[in-house]
């Protein structure tokens, strides 16, 4: 028997009884801690937003129409997510009339009930004549959004361009209940449309199928023809001019880096689709359309559906570039067309979509060219429960084990190319639903009978059970790259090494990739002992000044982590430079671990005006060890301390141990 059979849970998170029978025979409800709904109760058919956007008092209003069909009788309130963010005016009921009749428009009473600190409960009250199984309701609500976590309003000072304010959301995962009240759990899909009236002069995108303008009502009008869940539903508006890149795609971004966007892409983006359509199937979003936003941008890339949205800091490094364009559209496949059904199996979107990214990568160009391994310390499982907002808790191990784990499968199945005939046949039989790991171990297993009876398949060990990946995949086509790199490392030790050893590795001509995973080796060993650090310093600070921010960020990690004073000056510059909440997070967080709180204060009080709020916020939380923010007065300048004693590896934090269904990354 596999271990697929003896599952530790159900899908409905009910633990089974030891001897007897499962506790769900047939096909149960799914769970979804994260949402406060009852999507079980309706099938949510389509819903339409009509707003209106307010630059000047930052606030979107309007209506959102939910066509609704009750899936049982008796059903006397209908539970939207929504956030304390979200000031709902009136909500209100349409009724089909008797034959010949009008429809009869009710208001409805509603309250907002507390959830969790990332959202509420919207609690509306249905007639009892309104309620008939399988007859579609149609209900309103009209609301105001204000200071939501899904919409970032930027003045112009926080663009790339600085002449025009813009605005975007960002839903992913539990976010767009501050956007529009819905039911917030990627195991319930829909189509949308959408009416966007905006002052003159500024261009609305949304993650949409279809899209027009009408210039007499200074309105964009969008419809999204396949069913998506609510996180993917996407808007940005601001000064946004287009530039065709393929004969289906087009880069958007502000004026002052349309140019650059344009040269890093033209021509790729047509193949890379190309390439993953003859592994994966068809790309059945028709548009593969990418839009450059401002560094406030709070993740790198985001995978909506039709158009990818991707940080312009990306543009400083081609082959980053390269990755993240690569793994969003994968997502096309895995986790836009077929979605995890809850956050707490996040690695069926981004473990296979990591495991496409890299199959097309190896299909286009040879190989696959990312270097990055899971340390053998970090203890994770796949599958545990969510005890926290999901959009909080961002990790690289629900990309890389889950990496891990699918190529593990494609390993059990003997040969590469009848995985890939596996995963089209997944997609086939699960597009546009949400899914559970059973739902695709199930398919697994048909599509491979020889494998039903194979002792230890350890499927429920990969799950469920903490510790390094069981299986890791043969890197060994890397090696021309890696093995450099491993040597350098090597010869950075406990000891300095001979110069003419150090001299024949010249990190100018290493690829990005190669630096990066140098600098990275050295951050998992730090503390380094100060006579090493202070040699590093002489050898590399200089050259790495002149490289990309990717691999700035690490080095300027290490000389915080070693509390190497003599560079701080680098951090300094390398903070006033970057309001990017991928570049200045991890470093406020290793600063404020150890002794250089001050100093980050002081960095934090000169620049927090250029950031945006949300980020401001969260340095604020990590500046002050506090959930709750203090208040948004510039911090006074506070004096960079004295240097403190070479910390030793238990001034370190922590890193405990974790699990994936415990942690959730975004895109």
């Amino acid at each position: 028997m596999s271990d697929l059979q003896r599952p530790a849970l159900c899908c409905c998170r009910k633990a089974p009884v030891e001897g007897g029978p499962s506790p769900c025979p047939e096909r149960c409800q799914r769970v979804d801690v994260a949402s406060a709904s009852n999507f079980h109760s309706f099938r949510l058919r389509h819903f339409h937003l009509d707003l209106r956007l307010d630059f000047a008092a930052k606030e979107m209003s309007g209506r959102q129409v939910l066509e609704l069909v009750p899936l049982q009788a008796g059903v006397q309130t209908l539970v939207l997510d929504a956030h304390p963010s979200l000031l709902v005016h009136s909500i209100d009921c349409t009724v089909p009339g008797a034959a010949g009749s009008p429809d009869r428009c009710l208001s409805l009473t509603y309250r907002l009930d507390p959830f969790t600190d990332y959202g509420s409960s919207l609690i509306i009250s249905l007639p009892a004549a309104v309620v008939r199984p399988r007859r579609t309701l149609q209900i309103t609500v009209r609301y105001t959004t204000t200071d939501g976590p899904a919409i970032w309003w930027l003045d112009a000072g926080l663009t790339s361009g600085q002449t025009s304010p813009l605005v975007f959301t960002q839903g992913h995962s539990v976010c767009n209940r501050s956007f529009f009240p819905c039911f917030d759990t990627p195991a319930v899909k829909s189509t949308y449309s959408a009416t966007v009236h905006v002052p003159e002069g500024v261009t609305v995108l949304m993650s949409s199928s279809h899209s027009a303008y009408s210039e007499q009502d200074r309105a964009f009008q969008f419809s999204m023809e396949f069913p998506v869940p609510a996180y993917l539903v996407a808007l940005v508006a601001g000064d946004l001019q287009p530039a065709d890149i393929g004969p289906r795609s087009r880069v958007w971004a502000e004026p002052c880096i349309l140019t650059s966007a344009v040269s890093k892409l033209g021509g790729s983006v047509e193949r890379w689709l190309a390439v993953a359509e003859g592994l994966f199937g068809p790309y059945v979003w028709g548009r593969y359309d990418i839009v450059f936003l401002p560094p406030s941008f709070p993740v790198v890339a985001m995978e909506n559906p039709c158009l990818t949205f991707i940080i312009s800091s990306i543009l400083e490094s081609h082959e980053f570039l390269l990755i993240d364009v690569i793994h969003e559209i994968a997502h096309g496949w895995f986790g836009n067309a077929v979605t995890n059904a809850t956050w707490e199996e996040m690695w069926l979107s981004e473990g296979l979509a990591t495991y496409a990214q890299r199959r097309i990568t190896t299909e286009a160009y040879g190989m696959h060219r990312c270097l990055r391994v899971l340390n053998n310390d970090k203890h994770i499982s796949l599958s545990i429960f969510l005890g926290v907002n999901p959009s909080s808790l961002m990790n690289l191990f629900t990309y890389e084990k889950g990496f891990c784990f699918v190529s593990y499968l494609s390993h059990l199945c003997g040969d590469i190319q009848s995985f890939d005939s596996f995963l089209r046949s997944y997609i086939q039989q699960f597009q546009f639903c949400s899914v559970v790991a059973e739902d695709l171990l199930n398919l697994f297993l048909g599509f491979f009978p020889q494998l039903k009876e194979r002792e230890g398949l350890d499927f429920d060990r990969w799950l469920n059970e903490c510790g390094p990946p069981l299986y890791e995949p043969d890197l060994s086509a890397g090696a021309i790259l890696t093995e450099p790199v491993q040597c350098l490392c090597e010869l950075w030790g406990e000891e300095v090494p001979e110069p003419q050893a150090i001299a024949s590795f010249d990190l100018s001509s290493w690829s990005t990739f190669q630096t990066v995973l140098f600098l990275d080796r050295l951050l998992d060993r730090s503390p380094l002992p100060q006579e090493v650090m202070t040699h590093l310093s002489c050898c590399y600070s200089a050259l790495l000044d002149g490289m990309n921010a990717e691999v700035q960020i690490r080095w300027l990690q290490i000389v915080v982590r070693n509390r190497f004073y003599p560079d701080l000056p680098r951090v300094r510059s390398f903070l006033h430079k970057h309001t990017s909440r991928m570049y200045t997070v991890p470093l406020y967080e290793d600063l404020c671990a150890g002794v250089m709180k001050c100093f980050a204060a002081e960095v934090f009080s000169q620049t927090q005006a250029r950031m945006h709020p949300n980020l401001r916020r969260t340095l604020q939380q990590i500046l002050f060890q506090s959930s709750t923010p203090p208040s948004e007065t510039p911090l006074p300048l506070l004096p960079v301390t004295s240097p403190a004693p070479t910390p030793t590896p238990t001034d370190m934090p922590s890193t405990g141990c974790i699990s994936l269904r415990n942690v959730n990354v975004s895109a």
